[in-house]
């Protein structure tokens, strides 16, 4: 028996956009019957069949709700149909139904359309890749069964299968799916892609190193999905709210009519105080709200994240890799040494064997130099390093290095060690034989555009900027002073930033750290908010709170304009919904125009209100253009 109950409700379920229709045909023809044919018997029949039809969804879905003890809106629209029904109000408990069921149909269509944009991340998730075999021949297999260090063909317009390093070819990628940014970016060999991304030009060969949910386009569809499943404290309350409120909604209904004897406000009072939109509004501003933010790059860990976000007063950056590219340039060069040539073969082929930033940007300063053989190192960690090469010994690091080895420096190199230093320059000293031959003065590139992006941020209601580096004081006060931060602390050890920022939590400040996601973890776990810039990488997506995926300052002003954004939608569909519960119960008592089938319309219509208002926040761009 329980086997054919449950075969009838999920065929009443299935067809429930079905029975809305006949519902509303039903209405229809009751209606021409009686105006065009003055046909009482056909106009009562109809509205009777409408009636019985149209509560029959609803009544089940206020069974079920029964069942885990949760009076319901369901439940009481329940109960008012089969009290209209009852005192034989046929045209009252016709179209109550037909409303509820018709905005429940309206409410599912708009509610999918702030879904696509995950819907659409989801889409790009690769199914199939071609398997290079042994023999060097292809066979289209199914993602999960690829396994690491597999080689993968991609063609154009596939969708790359994996994570992995690119070994032969080259074509454009369209990285959208992860950084949220629409311009192709070229890939050839040695470069890495991403699973999600999609080929639009070229031919690729990529070597397997990340599959399935551990390629970095795997972590983003987690973390959405997670943040679309929590909640906010703001929408904990509604919850809690509905919970509450329902069942006081049916004691009123049930006062009022044993007091006034009146069944009919009674009823209207019951379909007038569903809470639908209330339930409804917070929710959708968070769905449409996070949708909006994996579209453009914007990864937040949960709503909680976003409500959070939106407090936020202060902001405390990172400098080298965050408000800097992380990538520094030799600006001035100084040599004394009558064999240049010389002298930069030396110092290349020393500092290929460093995997220091500043190494790099010396080799690529003086690219062209020949490599010779180095024949043994010496690193003196925090200041430089001291190399053999063809029996001359080479010393390269910082002042402290060269006061080490007791380097001479003539009055001339005095003045421009502090020309170099009074430019904020990150420097590097090269000594022979204790006689000082080289001077290079570095700066690492801010990134584009991040003044104005910085100047975007306090009009958001950022009130301070600050930043904390480990660099030295001339090149951190150069950066603050270039982009105009409220403060500046240098020389600061991880340690040191983690006492900085809970310093100013214990002066009642809300903080956001944006950091690279691989250094400074503590500050990141630390602050109110960890905010992560770094192209995806594992460690900021474990360490952090939000994810920019592409390391562009213009995502980080979306993210908390986004994140205010959605707590102002959230806090208007909350006023919006609880604002026309009490103008119509109000006016139950205060008006002879209110009835069920009005209550009924303007109900719906406040839900289907709150779910556009919601979905505005879909087209929310500041700070990035799609």
């Amino acid at each position: 028996m329980e086997r054919i109950v449950n075969k009838i409700q999920a065929l009443i379920f299935k067809h429930k956009n079905t029975i809305t229709f006949i519902s509303g045909t039903l209405i229809l023809v009751a209606y021409a019957s009686s105006f065009l044919f003055k046909n009482d018997e056909l106009f009562t029949f109809a509205l009777i069949i409408a009636s019985m039809l149209g509560v029959l969804p609803i009544a089940l879905q206020a069974i079920q709700a029964l069942k885990v003890k949760v009076i319901s809106i369901e439940v009481l629209v329940t109960v008012a149909v089969i009290a209209a029904f009852l005192i034989q109000e046929y045209q009252e408990s016709a179209i109550v139904t037909f409303l509820f069921l018709f905005g429940s149909f309206l409410e599912a269509k708009t509610l999918n359309t702030t879904r696509k944009a995950i819907q659409s991340l989801l889409s790009l998730a690769p199914l199939t890749a071609l398997r290079i075999k042994d023999n060097q021949s292809f066979e289209e297999v199914s993602v999960d069964e690829i396994e690491l260090n597999d080689l993968c063909l991609v063609k154009t317009g596939s969708n790359i299968p994996v994570d992995g390093i690119v070994i032969s070819g080259s074509g454009v990628v369209n990285e959208a799916s992860i950084s949220g940014e629409s311009m192709p970016v070229s890939k050839t060999s040695g470069d890495w892609v991403y699973a999600g991304t999609i080929l639009d030009n070229g031919t690729l060969t990529i070597q397997t190193q990340r599959v399935g949910e551990d390629t970095t386009f795997g972590k983003i569809i987690e973390l959405v999905e997670e943040a679309q499943d929590s909640k906010t404290t703001t929408q904990r309350f509604i919850d809690r709210f509905s919970r509450i409120y329902t069942p006081l909604v049916l004691l009123l209904s049930l006062l009022v009519w044993l007091l006034t004897q009146d069944i009919e406000t009674a009823i209207i009072i019951l379909v007038l105080g569903c809470p639908g939109a209330l339930v409804i509004g917070v929710p959708v501003s968070a769905v449409a709200g996070i949708g909006n933010g994996a579209q453009h790059g914007v990864l937040f860990k949960g709503s909680e994240v976003v409500q959070t976000l939106s407090q936020v007063d202060t902001v405390v950056f990172d400098k080298t890799g965050t408000l800097t590219q992380g990538q520094p340039e030799v600006i001035e060069d100084y040599t004394y040494d009558d064999d240049e040539q010389l002298l930069q073969s030396l110092i290349v082929s020393i500092e290929r064997e460093s995997n220091h930033p500043l190494a790099q940007a010396l080799i690529n300063h003086m690219k062209d130099a020949a490599v010779l053989p180095v024949h043994s190192m010496e690193v003196i960690r925090g200041e430089g390093l001291v190399a053999q090469v063809n029996d001359i010994t080479v010393i390269i690091g910082n002042m402290a290095c060269m006061t080490r080895f007791n380097v001479n420096f003539t009055p001339s190199q005095q003045q421009t060690l502090e020309h170099l230093q009074s430019q904020g320059s990150s420097i590097v000293l090269v000594a022979i034989d204790q006689q000082l031959k080289a001077m290079f003065g570095l700066q690492d590139p801010l990134r584009p555009h991040v003044k104005e992006d910085l100047i975007q941020l306090r009009r958001s209601g950022i009130k301070s900027l600050i930043l904390l580096s480990g660099d030295h004081e001339h090149s951190v006060q150069r950066v603050a002073q270039e982009l105009g931060l409220d403060e500046a602390h240098a020389s600061m050890l991880p340690q040191d930033k983690s006492v900085f920022i809970q310093h100013l939590q214990n002066q009642g400040k809300k903080i956001a750290f944006v950091g690279d996601g691989i250094n400074d973890s503590p500050s990141l776990a630390l602050a109110d908010i960890g905010i992560a810039m770094g192209s995806g990488t594992d460690v900021a997506i474990e360490t952090s709170d939000v994810v920019l995926m592409k390391s562009d300052f213009k995502h980080l002003v979306h993210a908390i304009g986004l994140s205010k954004a959605m707590m102002s939608n959230m806090t208007q569909n909350i006023v919006i919904a609880i604002g026309v519960v009490l103008f119509l119960l109000a006016n139950v008592f205060l008006s002879e125009w209110m009835n069920m089938s009005i209550g009924m319309l303007v109900h719906e219509l406040s839900i289907l209100v709150v779910i556009v208002n919601g979905m505005r926040l879909l087209n929310y761009q500041k700070g990035v253009k799609s």
